[in-house]
C-alpha cells in the first residue's frame, strides 16, 4: 500500500503542503502553554491543592470557577516541563530509527500518541479531581507525538534540491507556529465550545494525519539530492534487476553500470557478466564517499560540540520565558486577569510570524549555493597546469565556503536578536512586551531553522537524523533548569523576574562562540583549499571532524 519512492517525489508538493499544515496544528503545540494553562485551571486541574477559601469566585448562573494558587500553578508547570522535555529528548532515539527504518513507520506512531493525548485530555476532564495526574501522560504524548510528525517532516526537503534549506525552514517555521493552535482554541473554549467536544474533535481530525502517511509516504528514506539524482529518467533496454534495488542503491547501480559499459565491454560469447550483482550494489553503496566518514567524527567535531552549548542555552531560554510568561504579565498588569488572558492571546497569535521569519534563515543559508562550485581535486589543478589554463583569472566560489559564511551569518543574526530580546525582557513597561512576543518568536524559529540546515550543510546526510536528535536531547536537559528557576521565581523572588532574567542574559553572551569557531573553520579551510586543492570530502572527512 505505500507509494514507491518514486511515486513520491511525484506527490512531493502535496506531501509538502501538508505537512506543513500537519505540522501546524498537530506538532509543538504545546509550546502555546500560557493559552493551555489558563484553560486547564478553569477546567479544575490540580484545584484540590489550593486552600478553600481561595474559592470566592463561584456563582450560580454561570460556570463553576475553581480556586487557583501557586502551587497549582507549579504542579502544571511540572506537567508542561515533562512535555517540553520528551518534545526534544526523543529525537535521538527517534533520529537513530529514522536513520534505520525510514520516516513512515514513526509517522505513523507519531500520529497515533497525538490521538491518544487529546483523548486522555478530553476523559480527565470530566473528574479533574480524581484523574488529574493524566495530565502528564498525556502532556508527554502529546510532546512525542509532535516531535515525531516534525522530526519525519525534516527528511521532505531533501526532494526539493537547490530549495532545500528554504524548504526546511518552512517546515520548522510551521512546527515553531504551531503553538498558535491552543491560543485558537482557547477563543474557541471561551465562545462556549466545551473542553471536551473540542478535545475529541482534534482526535478526530489526527486520525487524517494517519491516513495522510499511509497513503503517501514510502517505506523508504528520502536520500539528498547529492546521493540520488530524482529526476533522472534512465532506460537500459536488457537490465535485468533479481532483487530490489531502490532510492541510492538504484542510482549508484545504473552509475557503476554506466562506468562499466563505457570502459572496455567485456564479450558476451566469453561468458563475461556484464551485470551486477546484489552483493555488487551493497558493497558500492557502502563505499561512497560521503557514507565512509564514521559517525564517531562527527560527534566529535568542534562545529557539533559548540552547537550543543548554542542550542542548549538558547533553548532553556526559550522555554523558561514560554513557562513563566503569564507570572510575569501578572507581575505587570494592575487590571486582573482578563489582562493577562488578552496579552497571553496576543502572544500565541504573533507565534504564526513563525512561517514568515523562517523562510528568511533558509534564504540566508541558500544565499548563493546555486553559484558555487566543488572545491578543486587535486588531479583537476594539475591537469589544468598541464594544460596551461590559467587558473587565477576567475577565483570561483566553493561550495562548502559559501555554507559556513551562510551559518556564520544566521547564528550572528539570531544571537544579536535573543540579545535584544534578553534586554527588553528586563525592562518593566507592558507595552514594550508586544516587542518581546515578536523577538522570542522571530529567535524561537530561526535557531531550529539555522542549526537544521548547519547539519545538513557540514554533516553527510546519514548523521543528520543522528545529530539532530543528540542535540534536541542535549538542549532538553538544559531546558529541565526552567523549572527551579520557575520556583525561584514565584518562591523566594516573590513574582520578580528581573534577576532570573539578567542571569539568562548573561549567559545567552556564549551563543556567539560557535559564529566564532564557524569564522575560524571558514579561514583555515579556505588556506587549505588553496594550498592543496583538497575536495569537500576530503576536508570533512580530514579536517572538520578532527579539529
Amino acid at each position: 500500500m505505500a507509494p514507491t519512492l518514486q511515486q513520491a517525489y511525484r506527490r512531493r508538493w502535496w506531501m509538502a503542503c501538508t505537512a506543513v499544515l500537519e505540522n501546524l496544528f498537530f506538532s509543538a503545540v504545546l509550546l502555546g502553554w500560557g493559552s493551555l494553562l489558563i484553560i486547564l485551571k478553569n477546567e479544575g486541574f490540580y484545584s484540590s491543592m489550593c486552600p478553600a477559601e481561595s474559592s470566592t469566585n463561584t456563582t450560580q448562573d454561570e460556570q463553576r470557577r475553581w480556586p487557583g494558587c501557586d502551587q497549582q500553578d507549579e504542579m502544571l508547570n511540572l506537567g508542561f516541563t515533562i512535555g517540553s522535555f520528551v518534545l526534544s529528548a526523543t529525537t535521538l532515539p527517534l533520529g537513530i530509527l529514522m536513520d534505520r527504518f525510514g520516516p513512515r513507520p514513526v509517522r505513523l506512531v507519531g500520529s497515533a500518541c497525538f490521538t491518544a493525548s487529546c483523548t486522555l485530555m478530553a476523559l480527565a476532564s470530566r473528574d479533574v479531581e480524581a484523574l488529574s495526574p493524566l495530565i502528564f501522560l498525556a502532556l508527554s504524548l502529546n510532546g512525542f507525538g509532535g516531535i515525531c510528525l516534525t522530526f519525519t517532516s525534516l527528511t521532505l526537503p531533501n526532494m526539493f534540491g537547490n530549495l532545500r534549506s528554504t524548504l526546511m525552514a518552512l517546515m520548522i517555521g510551521s512546527y515553531a507556529s504551531s503553538a498558535i493552535t491552543f491560543p485558537g482554541i482557547k477563543l474557541i473554549y471561551d465562545a462556549g465550545v466545551a473542553f471536551v467536544v473540542i478535545m475529541f474533535t482534534w482526535s478526530g481530525l489526527a486520525c487524517l494525519i494517519f491516513l495522510n502517511c499511509t497513503l503517501n509516504w514510502p517505506i523508504e528514506a528520502f536520500p539528498a539530492p547529492e546521493e540520488v539524482n530524482y529526476t533522472k529518467k534512465i532506460k537500459l533496454s536488457g537490465l535485468a534487476l533479481d532483487h530490489k534495488v531502490t532510492g541510492d542503491l538504484f542510482y549508484t547501480h545504473v552509475t557503476t553500470m554506466g562506468q562499466r559499459l563505457s570502459q572496455k565491454a567485456p564479450s558476451l560469447e566469453d561468458g563475461s557478466d556484464a551485470f551486477m550483482s546484489p552483493q555488487d550494489v551493497r558493497g558500492t553503496s557502502e563505499n561512497l564517499p560521503e557514507r565512509s566518514v564514521p559517525l564517531r567524527k562527527s560527534l566529535c567535531s568542534p562545529t557539533f560540540l559548540w552547537s550543543l552549548l548554542t542550542m542548549g542555552m538558547t533553548q532553556l531560554r526559550i522555554i523558561f520565558y514560554m513557562a513563566a510568561v503569564n507570572k510575569m504579565l501578572e507581575y505587570l498588569v494592575t487590571g486582573g486577569q482578563e489582562h493577562v488572558g488578552f496579552y497571553s492571546s496576543v502572544f500565541g497569535a504573533m507565534q504564526l510570524l513563525c512561517l514568515l521569519t523562517c523562510p528568511l534563515i533558509g534564504y540566508i543559508m541558500d544565499w548563493r549555493i546555486k553559484d558555487c562550485v566543488d572545491a578543486p581535486t587535486q588531479g583537476t589543478v594539475l591537469g589544468d597546469a598541464r594544460d596551461g589554463v590559467a587558473t587565477k583569472s576567475i577565483r570561483p566560489r566553493y561550495c562548502k565556503i559559501q555554507k559556513l559564511t551562510n551559518a556564520i551569518n544566521a547564528f550572528t543574526l539570531t544571537n544579536l536578536l535573543l540579545v535584544g530580546f534578553g534586554i527588553t525582557c528586563l525592562i518593566n513597561n507592558l507595552h514594550l512586551q508586544f516587542v518581546t512576543f515578536v523577538l522570542h518568536t522571530i529567535v524561537r524559529g530561526f535557531f531550529h531553522s539555522a542549526c537544521g540546515s548547519l547539519y545538513a550543510a557540514v554533516f553527510p546526510s546519514n548523521h543528520f537524523g543522528t545529530l539532530t536528535g543528540l542535540q534536541s536531547l542535549i538542549s532538553a536537559v538544559f531546558a529541565l533548569l526552567q523549572q527551579p528557576l520557575f520556583m525561584a521565581m514565584v518562591g523566594p523572588l516573590k513574582g520578580e523576574p528581573f534577576w532570573v532574567n539578567l542571569g539568562l542574559l548573561l549567559f545567552s553572551l556564549l551563543g556567539f562562540l560557535l559564529p566564532s569557531y564557524l569564522f575560524y573553520y571558514r579561514a583555515r579551510l579556505q588556506k587549505e583549499y588553496t594550498a592543496n586543492g583538497m575536495g569537500p570530502l576530503k576536508v570533512l572527512s580530514g579536517s572538520e571532524v578532527t579539529a
